[in-house]
């Protein structure tokens, strides 16, 4: 038998390792259970089944980012044939945007097809092969940088929040902060 010194000597040291295994565990489930209405384990394959546009409307926290990808006209470009990585900001990322830069990127549809196409890389990169980069080319044309540091990702000046949310097209990456180019 063992001793209760010994049972709680165990559950200290483990509990360190399964924290950091679900800090790192891909959102995909997550992320499904908030979108989808199927039940059970079909809720993650319903949502690889919407396009990216679709799954981030669905998610219900992305509604400045889908605001502004029909503004820019980006939506079809998305909800095309991909396959793409979004690091996608969410409705927290846009609050931290001024409303004058805000209003004024919604207002020039250039300058947001730039910001907008800097969160954007052509084919899917999951997280695993994400922290292997040290930066990534953008549909917007330049490079964004990603580091990781102490176990955390970060891509430009925005922090990963959620990681690996498949899509039909390619795989959304939740970033805290819009990326300006």
């Amino acid at each position: 038998m063992y001793s209760k010194n010994m049972t709680i000597g165990i559950s200290r040291l483990l509990s360190p390792v399964f924290a950091f295994a679900l800090a790192y565990t891909p959102m995909t489930e997550v992320l499904a259970k908030s979108c989808c209405s199927s039940g059970g384990g079909e809720k993650a394959q319903a949502a690889a089944e919407k396009d990216i546009v679709d799954t981030a409307v669905a998610a219900g926290k992305f509604n400045t980012l889908a605001k502004a990808l029909g503004v820019a006209g980006l939506v079809e470009t998305l909800k095309g044939k991909g396959p793409f990585t979004v690091f996608a900001p969410d409705d927290d990322a846009f609050a931290k945007v001024s409303a004058e830069t805000l209003n004024g990127l919604l207002a020039d549809k250039e300058k947001l097809t730039k910001v907008l196409t800097y969160h954007v890389v052509n084919g899917e990169v999951l997280a695993n092969k994400v922290v292997k980069l040290k930066s990534a080319k953008t549909l917007e044309g330049t490079s964004v940088p990603i580091k990781v540091v102490d176990g955390k990702v970060s891509v430009g000046e925005a922090n990963v929040t959620a990681t690996d949310i498949k899509c039909a097209n390619g795989v959304i990456h939740v970033i805290d902060k819009v990326l300006i180019p």
